[in-house]
């Protein structure tokens, strides 16, 4: 077996006419004609038409669709309506042959549904949707990276296993390790505030563990991450920076990936700014007139947040909650201790990112670990670098993965995650 690829098929053009070239790709359609067969062969970047006749065709054989295959043929004009050019093949070679029937098909002509798809993820990526979410996604972490670091923001890496609950122990997976009980890390918390003490300005894309046993479209066990902390920023700096990057995503995913939305089925609609801020106090007032029974302490529940949805559509902060709905590394306002500096940024009822301005005082911070039920104890490799001229900061995580469905238009987390991993779903 031998090949050699010379071209993608999206590169071929009208100054290659009349020359050879070698295409690598897959069957995607075969239509034999008496003396001519008229093959489409798709790769990554399109599908293009070949034309095998005389004694190629001949000998051409049984070749079944979805098939790899190297075509070797000299590139010319077609009067094919769907083709801005077609190859004359001079050699056809199955690389890889598929079985038939295929367990789903890949051009969507018979749709499956989304479990059947995740069994068989890496075939579903032929299907020309599928390959255009994750073509997006792809595009949008190029976005995320270029902004954060045009905003001076330094990438890091931190440890996803570690030897404490970070976050007060709630939802963890635990895990054996080496005799001792480890963890896998729900957030990067308390190491991105630690960096903020040399680094000042870090940001984390990254997998992120979440024990939770949920069954809805919104919640993964294993989940990607954007998260930042700064130093010497309030929460309504880091509000700002979160809400000039989401609108700097959806203008380059709707300037740039316009092939990708067309085939999705789904226009990209860039968000007027500023997104509307609205307070937690203010949230409880919408609820109560709407009939709701809660009141101001009582943590927002899905049908409340449907509501508000309903009130605020697109995207809108929900900002100032009650101190004790909020983890320990949380600032309380100065003139009401009983709120915090912080804020959720919801599109519709969907919560997509989490953040505040935190806690530098480490005697602040005891006290709130306390209050919690907390020991600081636990926390005592964390707290030392308090010690050490820790600065006053901000940040907040967002959830990738439900970013990218408000972009594409759809509900379910999984159609954007290769492989998703939720209570019931371990595999492929």
């Amino acid at each position: 077996m031998t090949f050699v690829k010379t071209h993608d098929i999206a590169d071929l053009n009208s100054g290659l006419v009349g020359k050879d070239v070698v295409l690598c790709g897959w069957i995607e359609d075969l239509r034999k004609m008496g003396k001519m067969t008229f093959i489409t062969l798709r790769d990554v970047t399109g599908i293009s038409q070949i034309i095998v006749k005389g004694e190629l065709n001949e000998n051409l054989g049984e070749i079944n669709r979805q098939s790899v295959a190297s075509v070797s043929g000299t590139l010319q004009e077609t009067k094919a309506r769907d083709f801005d050019f077609e190859v004359k093949a001079q050699k056809i070679e199955i690389l890889g042959k598929a079985v038939h029937p295929l367990p789903v098909d890949p051009i969507g002509r018979l749709e499956s549904n989304i479990d059947t798809r995740l069994n068989h993820r890496a075939l579903d990526m032929r299907n020309q949707k599928t390959a255009s979410i994750f073509k997006m996604r792809h595009h949008v972490l190029q976005i995320l990276r270029q902004t954060l670091a045009e905003k001076k923001f330094i990438e890091i890496t931190t440890p996803k296993i570690i030897g404490s609950a970070s976050e007060g122990g709630a939802n963890l997976f635990s895990l054996e390790y080496f005799g001792k009980t480890a963890y896998l890390a729900q957030s990067p918390q308390l190491y991105k505030e630690q960096m903020t003490i040399g680094l000042e300005r870090v940001f984390e894309i990254s997998n992120f563990y979440r024990a939770e046993n949920s069954h809805t479209g919104r919640h993964l066990t294993e989940f990607t991450s954007v998260d930042i902390e700064a130093a010497f920023m309030d929460y309504d700096d880091v509000m700002d920076v979160l809400e000039s990057l989401v609108i700097k995503v959806y203008e380059s995913v709707a300037q740039n990936c316009k092939k990708e939305q067309e085939t999705i089925g789904h226009t990209v609609n860039i968000p007027k700014a500023p997104f509307e801020r609205i307070t937690y106090s203010k949230c409880i007032e919408e609820l109560q007139e709407a009939g709701q029974k809660v009141e101001i302490g009582d943590d927002l529940l899905d049908s409340h947040l449907r509501i508000i949805g309903e009130r605020h559509p697109g995207f809108y902060f929900l900002t100032d909650w009650p101190i004790k709905l909020k983890p320990f590394y949380i600032r309380e306002k100065d003139e009401d201790a009983t709120l915090s500096r912080s804020f959720d940024l919801q599109y519709g009822y969907l919560e997509l990112s989490s953040g505040g301005m935190r806690l530098h005082n480490p005697e602040m911070i005891k006290s709130r670990l306390g209050e919690q039920g907390l020991d600081p104890a636990q926390f005592a490799d964390h707290l030392k670098a308090f010690d050490w001229g820790m600065p006053p900061h901000s940040g907040w995580g967002m959830g990738l993965d439900r970013l990218m469905t408000t972009l594409i238009g759809i509900d379910n987390v999984r159609e954007v995650v290769l492989y998703p991993r939720d209570p019931d779903r371990l595999g492929p």
